[in-house]
């Protein structure tokens, strides 16, 4: 059954035209990975379904009848001064009514006006009944129970559940949002990119939410892991048009390679075929000038020309960031904490830390949220001690930091600036450094705080180049990028001639990049070799 049905739909904003005569049917059930570069309408796509953009004059969205949609937007908007706790409570405001009216009922049964009239008294006991079995439905008694478990899925610390939104960050923000939404169960669920600021429990329990989830789901995501472990089908937005395929990311990526080299094929023969009618129309041409018949052989050729449908020549390689870190040898040793332990107050973050990183390593580093991973990262940076212990950096290393939170750029400063400071350029030299980084001549003046997340991130990475760092601290590196440029940045550090430290949540591109994983366990370090899946594979009881 179709739920919801784009028809010619042309979308412009300002005097950017985001796309133009596009189709999509959303069937019930289907669980559909949207993707697409940072720019191409995910966003705008969804904002078009909710009804808060209109598509231009003969484009249409139908909706079957009685069909709901809950939209998450990348930053949903609640009332700061709830709780995290109270807000989601009130994500399915219905358990709250239903309660108040089975209370009123309830209260209504003893009074003499019902009581003692028999069809008063037996419409407000089937009234009863109605309003328990639907209290129970929605989770009754232990709706509270539910919407705390299902915040401490997400990811969120118990201490966290009584705190007001106003001092939680934007990503606990969007868990509490999620919840909401989960709670309420609409049939249709537009989630944009409910992954992101999620730790690995959490996305463990996001994949099992969305598989089992009784509706239909759509979720714009660049998080390859989840696209692979959770949908059904794949919708991409690229230059416009949109293109739905069946099955995972990787069966999808596979299908478009091939699709892609196929249609590149048949448009090299087509051309060669049109080259040959072309050139024989030019001969004939001349001979036409002594025979007449000539001149029939051009008109049918021509006309078969005009006929024929034209094979688009394919993208087969799209213009991305131009990323590469060359790094240098430095020192074998790079990074030894030995003995380290760290405490705040009365909680102790790590205890006696032993361990040494050594050059050419790419080791990723993972726990749950507050299991002490940024605190460590800080203290290699030294911009935290650990109590007692001592962390060792190389005497030949210089440390280069891509920061979570982007608080290593200046947001006041314009992108030139930054790159000119950073790399001693000229204006020019800095320009054209910038373009290589998808960055356009209007952007490279613009403030860095009128960027986008994903602009910061590519432009912290062109910082990282210019410091011609040779051990690599990445916090969260791929959070705000679009599929291509972590796939960039997965073959720079493949390259790179030096050592990386990664954490990240990122588990297709832990499974990409990294030698071997320290998982932080109890304020402990413990080693795995390899990538994500390895170390889950080795989780696994019995192995």
């Amino acid at each position: 059954m179709i739920q919801i049905q784009l028809s010619n739909i042309t979308l412009v904003l300002g005097a950017k035209r985001i796309f133009e005569n596009l189709n999509w049917e959303i069937q019930t059930g289907q669980r559909i990975g949207l993707i697409g570069a940072n720019g191409a309408g995910k966003s705008s796509l969804f904002k078009l379904i909710e009804g808060e953009h209109s598509p231009e004059l003969g484009g249409s969205v139908t909706r079957a009848r009685l069909i709901s949609t809950g939209y998450l937007p990348q930053h949903p908007e609640l009332d700061p001064a709830l709780t995290a706790f109270d807000a989601a409570m009130q994500g399915n405001p219905r358990v709250a009514e239903v309660h108040a009216e089975l209370e009123r009922v309830e209260a209504s049964l003893g009074t003499p006006e019902v009581y003692d009239n028999e069809r008063r008294l037996q419409r407000a006991l089937e009234r009863q009944h109605q309003l328990i079995e639907e209290y129970h439905a929605l989770g009754g008694d232990s709706y509270p129970a539910r919407v705390r478990d299902l915040l401490l899925g997400l990811g969120l610390a118990e201490g966290e559940l009584t705190k007001p939104l106003s001092v939680l960050s934007g990503g606990q923000k969007k868990l509490v949002g999620l919840a909401r939404l989960l709670l309420v169960r609409p049939d249709v669920l537009l989630l944009d990119e409910p992954d992101n600021h999620l730790d690995l429990p959490g996305k463990m329990f996001l994949e099992k939410l969305i598989r089992e989830y009784d509706g239909t789901v759509v979720l714009i995501s660049h998080d390859r892991y989840l696209l692979d472990a959770a949908v059904t089908h794949i919708a991409e937005l690229e230059d416009g048009k949109l293109t739905v395929y069946e099955g995972d990311y990787t069966s999808f990526m596979a299908d478009k390679e091939m699709r892609l080299a196929r249609q590149e094929e048949l448009f090299q023969i087509q051309q060669r075929s049109f080259a040959r009618m072309e050139a024989a129309i030019k001969r004939y041409r001349l001979w036409a000038q002594f025979n007449d018949k000539f001149a029939t052989r051009i008109h049918a050729m021509e006309a078969r020309l005009a006929r024929t449908e034209k094979i688009d020549k394919p993208t087969l390689s799209r213009r991305r960031m131009d990323f590469q870190i060359n790094g240098w040898r430095g020192s074998n040793k790079v990074l030894e904490l030995a003995g380290v332990s760290k405490s705040f107050g009365a909680k102790n973050v790590f205890a006696d830390l032993n361990e040494i990183i050594w050059h050419g390593e790419r080791v990723g580093l993972i726990g749950a949220n507050g299991a002490g991973k940024s605190v460590l990262m800080k203290m290699i940076l030294e911009q935290e001690s650990p109590d007692a212990g001592e962390i060792k950096i190389g005497p030949s290393v210089a440390l280069g930091h891509y920061a979570q939170e982007h608080e290593t750029l200046d947001f006041n400063q314009s992108a030139l600036d930054a790159v000119r400071s950073a790399g001693a350029l000229s204006e020019s030299k800095a320009t054209a450094f910038l373009l290589r980084y998808l960055f356009t001549y209007k952007q490279v003046t613009q403030k860095i705080g009128e960027f986008s997340g994903g602009e910061r991130s590519r432009l912290q990475l062109a910082l990282l180049v210019l410091s011609g760092a040779n051990f690599l601290l990445l916090d969260e590196p791929t959070n705000n990028l679009d599929i291509a440029s972590a796939e960039v940045l997965e073959q720079a550090l493949e390259d790179f001639v030096g050592t990386a430290l990664v954490i990240s949540h990122d588990r297709y591109f832990l499974d990409r990049t990294v030698d071997r994983l320290l998982v932080i366990e109890a304020g402990k370090l413990v080693g795995y070799p390899g990538g994500y899946s390895d170390y889950l594979g080795r989780r696994k009881p019995g192995l």
